[in-house]
């Protein structure tokens, strides 16, 4: 998805190159190769907006599962719609059955290429922490989990100045397990450097799995190296399962210890034992921050002898005229024809040439209004569907945040009634010794005794109800903050539902009127070059011509 995952330029040509997938995307340069498909720098031929494309591999179309793979991928994202998740702008089958994701054209660094150059600056990683931590929580709370978090899939980029703005790609093993056509039983899905214990023993991953994940990325940023390593993945999988995490300080001394406290409990084999969940780790990484010192740091220069990240590559030219200039072209050749055959008998191939680009100018302009009108209506339809999943994330975030912080604080409060139980217990084993006492000999002191026993049980039952009933309180909070999130939830997806319904019919009449553009470019450029080929050696024709020509080559550039 970035220019710096881009195929050696001395790779034999890719045939798809050129080719306008859906009837909207042309395909420009091929970018890399991922276990599921390949995926192009395309352009979409309406608006000009460059995205990334992904097509399944070919050897993989016959695997029927797959599109609903693609549609659990661009779905998961798009239900999330979070400025540091990866934008879906499209998915669907073309007439050939060829399935194709298409997402935003990111241009950065991998978070895996700058490991590699050694310990991050402490500030920087958790600040790119923090980042992957907030887009997490709003997945979360929407029910996607990412299940395969790594270096690789974490992408820096610079955003309106801003360096490091990070971007999570790749939610497309999201709830993979649950799909029997997908998962066969048992199957383990993951990366081992990466993988939580309960995914290395072949369980489900949860939302926490995800955050030990991020332990594993703030100990390598931190450290320049993972926790767990081996050349032999049953062995790395076991120690996922099993073996402590190594305390990251005794590799970097200067790491806080607030920092490796945050990083040990995300480490914890026993998902209980972690952060309850993304606002639990945000709200301890907003401490962090706040203790450390507000300095910016320097992305590192590579040398020059280093491998340089791609930049994003100047516009192209447009793949074809436009019609304005169709038109004036239709016209140069008509004068052309009529120069070199002032007495009207120019041979047939070459008057209807000249007649049809006349035709297809006109037909192309009414067509670019048309095609003008309903990109238009569909642009809105999209900006709708941002706008709600925006507002209602932004509502979900904010009563997920409340929720988390409800039953915490519920938790602690029956942890300190729990804690009060023993007091209590033994409080009462004193006054049955105390009245067992006054059974044998009644005495002045033994009543004193007995009286401050069961004064101390009184007053230990009384803050113990009072903590469970705050504890109650704070529970029934969470519960009716969860009912609310749940609505919000099922609203998101009814409404996404038909939006979905609405942007895919407004694709389908873009795709075929394109696919009818398309048409008449092809007939106007054979046309052209039938005309081109027949005029451009008559003197009188050439100053008309040279334009042409000129134009005509560039564009055959493009498409080669």
């Amino acid at each position: 998805m970035t220019r710096t995952q881009q195929t050696s330029a001395r790779s034999p040509r890719d045939p798809y190159l050129g080719k306008v997938v859906a009837g909207r995307y042309r395909l420009e340069a091929r970018l890399g190769e991922g276990g599921m498909g390949v995926v192009y720098r395309a352009r979409h031929v309406l608006i000009e907006r460059v995205v990334a494309l992904k097509l399944i591999r070919p050897d993989l179309r016959g695997e029927t599962h797959l599109r609903a793979w693609m549609l659990r991928e661009a779905r998961a994202a798009n239900r999330v719609d979070h400025a540091h998740i990866v934008d879906i702008h499209d998915v669907g089958e073309t007439e050939e059955g060829e399935l194709y994701l298409v997402m935003e054209y990111l241009v950065g660094v991998a978070l895996s290429s700058e490991i590699a150059k050694g310990q991050m600056p402490i500030v920087r990683a958790v600040d790119v922490l923090e980042q992957m931590c907030a887009a997490l929580a709003r997945a979360h709370d929407l029910g996607v989990v990412h299940r395969d978090l790594k270096s690789d899939n974490i992408m820096l980029t610079n955003r309106g100045g801003r360096q490091d703005f990070v971007k999570i790609l790749d939610f497309g093993l999201a709830a993979l397990a649950r799909d029997p056509r997908l998962a066969p039983k048992g199957a383990v899905f993951g990366t081992p450097e990466y993988m939580s214990p309960e995914q290395a023993r072949g369980e489900d991953a949860t939302a926490v799995s995800d955050l030990y994940a991020l332990g594993v990325l703030f100990y390598e940023m931190m450290t320049g190296q993972l926790p767990f390593r081996s050349s032999d993945r049953e062995t790395l999988l076991e120690m996922q399962r099993s073996a402590p995490a190594p305390h990251p300080r005794a590799l970097r001394p200067d790491m806080p210890e607030l920092a490796e406290q945050i990083c040990l409990k995300l480490l914890q084999k026993k998902v209980d034992d972690r952060f309850r969940d993304g606002h639990h780790l945000l709200e301890e990484l907003k401490k962090l921050q706040r203790s450390l010192p507000s300095t910016v740091w320097d992305v590192p220069k590579q040398s020059s002898d280093a491998p340089q990240p791609q930049a994003a590559p100047p516009p192209p030219p447009a793949p074809s005229p436009g019609v304005v200039e169709w038109s004036r072209r239709a016209a140069n050749f008509l004068r052309a024809t009529a120069r070199a055959y002032p007495n009207g008998k120019a041979p047939d191939d070459v008057r209807q040439a000249a007649e049809r680009m006349w035709d297809l100018a006109s037909r192309a302009a009414r067509l670019e209004g048309e095609l003008a009108s309903h990109q238009r209506k569909l642009e809105a339809i999209e900006k709708r569907g941002r706008a709600l999943r925006a507002e209602i994330g932004r509502k979900v975030e904010e009563l997920a945040g409340e929720e988390s912080r409800a039953a915490r604080e519920a938790l602690a409060e029956r942890e300190r009634a729990n804690a009060l139980g023993a007091s209590r217990a033994q409080g009462q084993r004193d006054v049955a010794a105390a009245q067992q006492k006054l059974r044998v000999q009644s005495t002045a002191e033994g009543w004193r005794e007995l009286g401050a026993a069961e004064a101390r049980v009184a007053t230990l039952t009384q803050i113990q109800n009072d903590y469970e009933t705050r504890a109650a309180e704070r529970e029934q909070y969470a519960q009716k903050l969860r009912r609310q999130i749940d609505e919000l939830k099922a609203q998101l997806l009814r409404y996404g539902e038909a939006l979905e319904s609405d942007l895919q019919a407004g694709r389908e009449r873009i795709a075929t009127r394109v696919r009818e553009a398309l048409g008449y470019e092809k007939s106007f450029m054979d046309a052209s070059a039938l005309l081109l080929e027949h005029l451009s050696n008559r003197p009188e024709c050439r100053e008309l011509l040279e334009d042409v020509a000129k134009q005509m080559a560039e564009e055959r550039a493009v498409h080669e």
